[in-house]
């Protein structure tokens, strides 16, 4: 016989063959009178305690199985309440489900041989019912899946397959569907991208400024690279122009991912199921934060621990994406060096570089330099997009965003420069 509680004391059980009797027991908050069960057959138990309330304590039957035996029934009171009152229950229905005999109303939670939800107890409680307070203070209450449809309805959109799914099983906030409903009612390519592509619809959904930050970075490091390129070629900037435009379509395509592996997501429905190696792969990425410094929200929090494997994962990630850019942009680069060498050679040619050095520059610069800038931006980017004054004057985080992505991409280019030079690469 199993009894859970927290703030009382209940121990000293003898679980006996067939007999299991509950010794009386005082605390400084409760009396335990008399509470014994005879003969009963169960695979199941459940009871309900709760702190300054009196509450019956009743053993559930296994509904698989014809009883035989009966229940003692006894309610737990404060001490100096009036004694105890007692009732039998003989032949207790097997779909009999125990309430809550309470003075100010409310419930407690339900506690069975099976486990349990882990908030059972006594002082103070109330912590999901606070998790999900918050969350509706952030995102708005849960809709259900008719109100969900009614929405939709009511501006002639359609919804996703996993929006849909998520709002038949759980529901959908209303801050979310609401942003979700104005997002692809946008202009092209906006409105199009919102409804056929997930990776972005989740990222705008979370944070309504990621193509601002995408944006933002991409014209900051075009600006500089143009700078940083014209001042290197000089007047053999338009002679080299495929050179230019090739370096520039690549580090577009590396802005992107440095963002956007990093921006905060809507997780939509439920983790995979699955028991296979890729299931178990899906289910604990799905876990970590999308950044080191991603900020908790109810029924999303992250240890110390995942948030270190994010460094190193995401670094993994970035050395992956750099190393492919390194080889598509390097490669591209190399094969108009050589083409024009082939029609006219010049003293000042400087080498063609190394193809794989260089792409293997691109992903460990990425992987540790880029990784470790980036994640604290996003760190930074948070503190400021929480704080008080940028709640009441929003364009706060939009200039604190070019400024700090200004600053990263001149020091970040300086810094590729240095490590280039001394693994040779130039």
């Amino acid at each position: 016989m199993a009894v859970c509680s927290t703030g009382i004391g209940l121990s000293h059980y003898v679980n006996l063959q067939q007999e299991a009797v509950l010794r009386p027991i005082k605390s400084p908050n409760f009396t335990i009178v008399n509470v014994q069960v005879v003969n009963l057959r169960t695979s199941r138990r459940a009871f309900f305690i709760r702190k300054k309330q009196r509450l019956e304590v009743v053993g559930l039957l296994n509904p698989e199985e014809e009883s035989q035996s009966g229940v003692v029934m006894t309610t737990i009171l404060r001490e100096n309440e009036a004694s105890p009152v007692g009732k039998d229950v003989s032949d207790l229905d097997p779909n009999y489900v125990p309430k809550l005999d309470s003075e100010s109303g409310g419930g407690g939670d339900l506690v069975d041989g099976n486990g349990g939800n882990g908030k059972f107890g006594g002082g103070g409680g109330g912590g999901d019912n606070e998790g999900d307070n918050m969350e509706e203070d952030e995102f708005g209450p849960l809709l259900k899946f008719e109100e969900v449809i009614k929405e939709t309805e009511a501006v002639g959109a359609a919804l996703p397959s996993d929006m849909l799914e998520a709002a038949k099983n759980v529901g959908i906030r209303k801050l979310i569907l609401l942003r979700y409903l104005d997002l692809q009612g946008s202009a092209w390519p906006l409105g199009f991208l919102m409804k056929s592509c997930s990776m972005l619809r989740n990222r705008m959904l979370a944070d309504p400024s990621f193509l601002f930050k995408i944006g933002t970075e991409i014209i900051i490091d075009s600006c500089c690279a143009t700078f940083a390129e014209v001042q290197k070629r000089g007047k053999d900037f338009w002679a080299e122009f495929e050179l230019y435009a090739a370096d520039l379509l690549v580090g577009v395509v590396v802005n992107v991912a440095l963002v956007g592996m990093l921006a905060p997501y809507v997780r939509i429905g439920q983790p995979s199921s699955s028991q296979g190696l890729l299931g178990r792969i899906q289910r604990s990425y799905g876990a970590l934060p999308s950044s080191v410094f991603e900020a908790e929200r109810p029924g999303c929090c992250f240890t110390t621990k995942q948030r270190i494997a994010t460094y190193f994962f995401k670094g993994i990630l970035y050395g992956i994406v750099g190393f492919g850019c390194g080889i598509i942009g390097q490669g591209i680069a190399n094969f108009i060096m050589t083409a024009k060498r082939s029609l006219k050679k010049s003293e000042e040619d400087v080498p063609v570089p190394p193809l794989l050095k260089s792409a293997a520059l691109w992903g460990v610069f990425l992987a540790v330099s880029s990784n470790t800038r980036y994640q604290i931006i996003n760190g930074l980017e948070r503190i400021v997009e929480a704080s008080p004054l940028t709640k009441k004057v929003p364009p706060v985080a939009m200039a604190f965003t070019v400024g700090v992505r200004f600053a990263n991409n001149i020091y970040g280019g300086m810094q590729f420069v240095d490590w280039a030079r001394w693994s040779g690469v130039q």
